[in-house]
């Protein structure tokens, strides 16, 4: 991938990043909103520091670390991508309160459209913004939207020094272990 300038990441301000997807996924990956080089590169989780590619690789979802411009082939493993936020920003951090409301509920009817088995939401504070679940963590969530099961993930940004890749992919492995035998708990 070409280096871009910081003129062309801040071109990329507010840009929408299309979502991956497909009905009756497994898991739907849906992360906080896109960062400027993803919105720049059109490609979720572009950002050479972040994590999502390799932990997603190594917790044995896809055979192969894939690159950000292959997210579709995540398709074919039964998995997709879409954000709690469509505005593309420098950081999460920049998206109001209102914002990840708005997005929970967005999220939440689209969920109820393409019906995944797991909507895998990466970032507990986004979460627990989006959808009013102050006290939400780690894991298998309670709450359901509709017959789909909610699992956060911990955020895979690099930015996110609370979580290595190894305790990452741990956590994403469970959710595939769940997903796979269909249980609640992994």
């Amino acid at each position: 991938m070409a280096r871009l300038t910081p003129e062309e990441l801040l071109a990329a301000r507010d840009r929408l990043v299309p979502d991956v997807l497909a009905d009756g996924l497994s898991v739907l990956f849906c992360g906080i909103n896109p960062g400027l080089m993803s919105a720049a590169t059109g490609h979720h989780f572009a950002r050479p520091g972040n994590r999502f590619w390799p932990v997603l690789h190594r917790s044995g979802f896809t055979p192969r670390r894939l690159k950000p411009s292959e997210q579709q082939e995540l398709l074919a493993y039964g998995l997709g991508i879409t954000n709690v936020a469509a505005r593309a920003s420098a950081r999460a951090d920049e998206l109001s309160d209102a914002e990840l409301r708005e997005g929970g509920r967005l999220l939440a009817a689209k969920v109820e459209r393409l019906r995944p088995r797991w909507l895998a939401v990466a970032g507990v504070t986004a979460y627990r913004t989006a959808f009013h679940e102050r006290a939400a963590v780690v894991g298998p969530q309670q709450r359901t939207i509709g017959d789909t099961r909610i699992w956060v993930l911990p955020n895979p940004s690099g930015l996110n020094a609370h979580w290595s890749v190894a305790t990452m992919a741990e956590e994403f492995a469970r959710l595939r272990a769940a997903a796979r035998d269909g249980e609640g708990e992994g």
